[in-house]
């Protein structure tokens, strides 16, 4: 039996010429569509799935947490831990800012129950001076409407703070955030 003589299926004459030498075109077949249009929407609802509810990047803007965060360094955004972690002293989050309601990153400073006292230039959690060896030598924390400040945080608060304190708006300003406000913790 010759080559020409041989019966192929249509998906194995995609790839030859005809018998005048001209390449043979792929005809593509519903199911091949509808195939294709699922794995494309499989491939954007897994991607929207995982930026929303996983792992988000974020772009710092603004200076409001130098040194520690550079403004326009890309930064992952670990959004499931927000659904299962308690936020501690320490944590860097990302939140929405309830002044525009836009994603910010701040420092937390104080956790629910806790009395933040600014006095000093010093911060003082539950009447304890805290140590901050994340900011630069020296720094002081000022309130911006008085000499000093107590806030008492109530259930489900968090008193927050950037590590810019000149240059930062934060709890100083709007006082403690609500925990829904916060969306996950910074990777870095």
């Amino acid at each position: 039996m010759e080559a020409t003589d041989m019966v192929l299926s249509p998906g194995m004459r995609a790839g030859l010429p005809t018998r005048d030498g001209t390449p043979r075109r792929r005809v593509w077949r519903w199911s091949q569509i509808g195939q294709a249009m699922g794995i494309a929407a499989l491939v954007v609802g897994s991607y929207l799935f995982f930026s929303h509810f996983v792992v988000q990047s974020i772009c710092v803007t603004g200076p409001s947490m130098c040194p520690t965060l550079q403004e326009a360094d890309i930064y992952l955004v670990n959004r499931l831990s927000s659904l299962f972690q308690t936020p501690e002293r320490g944590d860097i989050v990302v939140l929405k800012d309830p002044t525009d309601q836009a994603y910010v990153v701040k420092r937390i400073i104080g956790v629910a129950g806790d009395r933040v006292d600014l006095g000093d230039g010093n911060i003082y959690v539950n009447g304890e001076k805290i140590s901050e060896p994340y900011l630069a030598q020296g720094t002081k924390t000022f309130p911006f409407t008085a000499m000093t400040e107590t806030v008492q945080c109530g259930p489900d608060e968090f008193y927050v703070l950037g590590d810019n304190r000149f240059l930062s708006s934060d709890s100083r300003s709007y006082g403690p955030v609500r925990r829904a406000a916060i969306v996950g913790w910074l990777m870095h």
